[in-house]
């Protein structure tokens, strides 16, 4: 899958395309690249996906944002796999927020993208002061088709990034796997870090996180990608309030019978059960006190044959 910054100037083949943000790959989203690579196979075209970043509800609000569910990376492995053959991602600035909905028609979907068929949500919105909806596209596709995709309901409930978000906040990881199709994870590369957790006695492996988590706490994890099978164990994910001021949020997860060095490998946690939520305590000693329950409490789950 090619993976393109920015606009060409010039398309240089027809696309099949869909727009939008895609946080976290929910089903919804699953089942609009699966009639995105559907509608490209039959009509002979390159399945592509537009996409900004940073997202524009960050751009206008980033105080208020969402917090993302997927990094970029891991967006653009899902797409691969669903058979998304090219990506543009396209950074959200003031002059891309500007443009009107028929000069977004004209300039970037015909002239630069090149699109012949055209998929998006029904609730579409696009341009300018979002002024742009299905029927103005409709209404100035003179080159191309435009088909929109009713929202796909999964246990009743819309599937949605909202959704997710709701779920994985209040700890509900079955309804948020549901949601998804799959387990919610967050992979990254192991980093040093301050080796408080050995000095306390349970090592982690630390995973830096860029942006705010859209859960924090304790949890009972499976961490994939240092063998053949998941191991488990208990993670931290928060801003450590008992050893940091104004922390930075970071993922430290202590691995059950492992203590192999992995620095710079890169992992995939994911998010079984929540213990509970993040907690300042009084002192080193109150910490370790509550690491030694959450790690027992963590194995007990695991030996509940979950």
């Amino acid at each position: 899958m090619r993976v393109i910054r920015g606009l060409p100037e010039v398309a240089d083949a027809p696309v099949a395309l869909t727009i939008g943000n895609f946080d976290g790959v929910h089903r919804g989203h699953q089942a609009m690249l699966s009639r995105l690579t559907e509608a490209a196979d039959d009509l002979g075209l390159v399945p592509a996906v537009l996409t900004f970043d940073p997202h524009p509800r960050e751009f206008f609000g980033p105080d208020t944002a969402p917090p993302r569910l997927s990094t970029l990376r891991a967006k653009f492995e899902r797409f691969a796999a669903l058979g998304v053959d090219r990506v543009h991602i396209v950074r959200f600035n003031a002059e891309i927020a500007g443009l009107s909905p028929r000069v977004f028609i004209d300039e970037i979907l015909v002239r630069r993208l090149h699109v012949r068929w055209l998929l998006v949500g029904e609730d579409f919105r696009f341009g300018k002061g979002r002024a742009g909806d299905l029927a103005t596209l409709r209404a100035g596709a003179r080159s191309f088709s435009v088909e929109a995709m009713a929202a796909v309901h999964v246990a009743g409930e819309r599937a949605s990034s909202t959704a997710v978000r709701s779920a994985l906040a209040s700890g509900d990881f079955d309804h948020a796997r549901t949601l998804l199709g799959g387990p919610f994870t967050i992979t990254g590369r192991v980093a040093h870090g301050a080796k408080l957790g050995r000095s306390l006695g349970f090592p982690t492996a630390n995973i830096a996180l860029r942006r705010a988590p859209p859960l924090t706490g304790v949890f009972a994890v499976r961490v994939h990608g240092l063998g053949d099978a998941p191991r488990t164990g208990v993670a931290s994910l928060g801003v450590r309030p008992t050893v940091a001021a104004g922390g930075t949020p970071l993922l430290e997860v202590f691995i059950f019978d492992f203590d192999a060095p992995i620095y710079g490998r890169r992992v995939s946690v994911e998010f079984v059960h929540k213990l509970r939520d993040e907690v300042r305590y009084p002192d080193l000693a109150a910490l370790t006190r509550q690491i030694h329950a959450d790690v027992a409490a963590a194995q007990d789950y695991f030996a509940g044959a979950h």
